[in-house]
């Protein structure tokens, strides 16, 4: 039996409280940051808030308290928006000792530092001189069908292979496949940057436009995406896996997903301010990791055209309809070439 913390009580980490609970073998503790999600989950037994309609059993105890979650645990796992993970580790690395393992389940990119989230996560923990073992959990996955059971395949990847397959091992079951990988640069990029794509694809609905439109745009956002992780230091096969292509087709394409759902809004004409103000506090999260990655990108002379598009839209410079024609007009390339 693993005493397991999941800090965040959003509906990823409710949905990986829950998934793991029902597999049994566990003590499993979730961390809200907010006192009225913790109360409704205890009163309840339902995250309403976040991940309503799903019974969360009584196995799964809930505390507002960070280090009742972080103190006692063996595997930390990190569920955060990521403009709040820096914030997040600092508050955890003085509650943390030598012998914990720590899994990263937040996408994203860092604002202004571009720093990946184990970057951030390392950087945090090297001020407090401690250098524990960490690992990145992606891959296509909605919160509500993994809390409802549906199966579902992600990768753990870590440079630690005892992590790794620590992870794997104590997480799989009966609803839950995990693949190790060792390429955590290409799966963090994977990550983060399908959330940029699947605005994009989000427009292509809101605008009306085809299935033509969205297989290219798929297609060229992988070939985007993997120029930029390569650059990094990432490899070209994991973004056709699970953490690329993988997630990258079903945040594209899913009626679930709120970055492709944010596209969509801004495909119609919507306003980027008012369609964020309709979500209630739920994150989309490609619509902070756009600038980051084009910042990212500056820096390594990476060329990311579908990114800028999606910029130039959330900040109101174009349309998404003027954003398509530019995509279109550019001059033609070899399709192989970085």
């Amino acid at each position: 039996m693993s005493r397991i913390a999941v800090v965040g009580a959003g509906s990823w980490g409710t949905a990986l409280s829950l998934v793991l609970a029902r597999r049994g073998g566990h003590t499993i503790t979730l961390w809200s940051h907010t006192r009225v999600v913790a109360e409704t989950i205890e009163q309840t037994r339902e995250n309403t808030i976040y991940l309503p309609g799903l019974r969360i059993p009584e196995t799964v105890r809930v505390t507002t308290r960070l280090e009742e979650a972080v103190g006692p645990a063996e595997i930390l796992i990190l569920a955060v928006p990521a403009e709040h993970l820096r914030g997040i580790c600092c508050n955890m690395a003085p509650l943390l000792s030598r012998d914990q393992l720590i899994v990263n389940a937040t996408k994203g990119i860092e604002d202004d530092t571009y720093l990946r989230m184990t970057q951030v996560m390392s950087e945090v923990l090297a001020k407090q001189a401690l250098d524990l073992p960490c690992g990145v959990l992606s891959g296509p996955s909605f919160a509500q069908e993994v809390g409802a059971g549906s199966p579902t395949a992600i990768t753990i990847a870590s440079c630690d292979p005892a992590l790794a397959t620590r992870v794997q091992e104590e997480f799989a079951g009966p609803t839950l496949r995990l693949y190790t990988n060792n390429d955590v640069v290409g799966v963090e990029l994977g990550g983060a940057l399908k959330n940029v794509i699947a605005i994009a694809a989000g427009a292509t609905y809101g605008l009306g436009l085809g299935h033509n439109t969205l297989a290219a745009l798929i297609t060229r956002g992988i070939a985007e995406i993997t120029r930029l992780a390569v650059a990094c230091g990432g490899r070209r096969e994991t973004l056709a896996g699970l953490s690329g292509l993988g997630d990258l087709v079903l945040t594209c394409t899913g009626a679930l997903s709120r970055n492709r759902h944010v596209g969509l809004e801004l495909g119609s004409g919507r306003r980027l301010p008012d369609i964020l103000a309709d979500m209630h506090g739920k994150v989309a999260e490609g619509v902070r990791t756009t600038d980051a990655a084009l910042g990212l990108a500056r820096g390594l002379g990476v060329e990311m055209p579908i990114t800028q598009q999606v910029a130039a839209v959330l900040h109101e410079r174009i349309s998404a309809q003027e954003a398509m024609r530019e995509l279109m007009s550019r001059p033609g390339r070899d399709e192989l070439s970085l």
